[in-house]
């Protein structure tokens, strides 16, 4: 039994609330345009409070999109010194049942809205890895079972290390190099997917990990069973303990910061506390896809 599994299985029956809080600093030279994505979403899990202050204080403009709600805080910042800060409870409800049984979906009943998740983008290169992809899961039984074995081949195969990958590090650079941090595991998973015309997304969030600095966690989804389903390749920490911030096609989409300007990032510092189990409640499944109206210095 792997890992994955163990975290699925022994998912907690009830709804968990979190702690959260998140600090970044910086040291703005020059008048700066910044863009924040360090809200929880408030799709898939139930924001309770939350606050965000900056110092000094700036207007702030905020915006929600995508179908996941990504939320966004836009704001002009002169030179000096700038702290922000975001604190929030949150619950996440169970994971809904997976494993073995969540079929895959023919290309022609995948909903429109995810039917761009089965292409490449700047990071996952899914047709440059297609042939190399084909060779190692097409015997695979399609669906849950094949997902999980690129899950598993990529935490056996890709090493976790920290400084052996850049902002501009892809997929098919990670399968090469075989090293990488979370977001390069989660390229190269959501790569694999598209390759057998699985529709995967990025997905990065919130996570206590039982050791190492905090920092900001990436993860991947695929489309199996006409629901999102969560895969870590990384095992750092259980899954269904993610407070998600921002789902995208890749890294790209779903920065947690970004600016326009003089500016260096002094330190960033985003922590979760599990404080309590409030209720029991049953396992929530992903509502069904709605349709939806159709960014310089990356920090994820």
């Amino acid at each position: 039994m792997t890992v994955s599994e163990n975290l699925q299985r022994d998912a907690p029956e009830a709804t968990r609330r979190f702690r959260v809080d998140c600090d970044l600093k910086y040291e703005v030279q020059s008048p700066a345009h910044f863009v924040f994505q360090v809200e929880a979403v408030e799709s898939g899990q139930l924001v309770i409070d939350e606050s965000l202050t900056t110092n000094p204080p700036v207007s702030v403009q905020r915006h929600t999109h995508g179908p996941s709600n990504n939320r966004l805080i836009r704001a002009d910042v002169m030179p000096g010194l700038f702290e922000l800060n975001y604190r929030a409870t949150v619950e996440l409800p169970p994971l809904a049942p997976q494993g073995a049984g969540l079929p895959e979906s023919p290309v022609s009943g995948i909903p429109f809205d995810y039917i761009h998740l089965l292409s490449p983008t700047r990071y996952c290169e899914s047709d440059l890895l297609a042939s190399a992809t084909k060779k190692m899961f097409s015997q695979y039984a399609p669906g849950w079972e094949r997902v999980e074995r690129i899950r598993q081949w990529i935490h056996d195969n890709i090493e976790y290390t920290v400084g052996s990958s850049t902002t501009t590090t892809t997929a098919c650079d990670v399968f090469l190099q075989r090293a990488g941090v979370c977001r390069d595991f989660a390229h190269l998973g959501i790569a694999f997917c598209r390759a057998l015309n699985i529709p995967a997304r990025f997905v990065v969030g919130y996570i206590k990990f039982s050791e190492g600095a905090p920092d900001f966690h990436a993860v991947f989804e695929a489309w199996l069973g006409n629901r999102w389903v969560l895969f870590d390749a990384t095992e750092m920490a259980p899954i269904d303990e993610l407070i998600r911030v921002g789902t995208g096609r890749d890294a790209k989409d779903v920065p947690f910061a970004i600016f326009f300007g003089d500016a260096r990032m002094l330190s960033m510092s985003p922590s979760v506390e599990l404080v309590g189990v409030p209720i029991q409640s049953a396992p929530v499944i992903a509502p069904a896809p709605k349709p939806h109206l159709a960014r310089p210095a990356y920090a994820v």
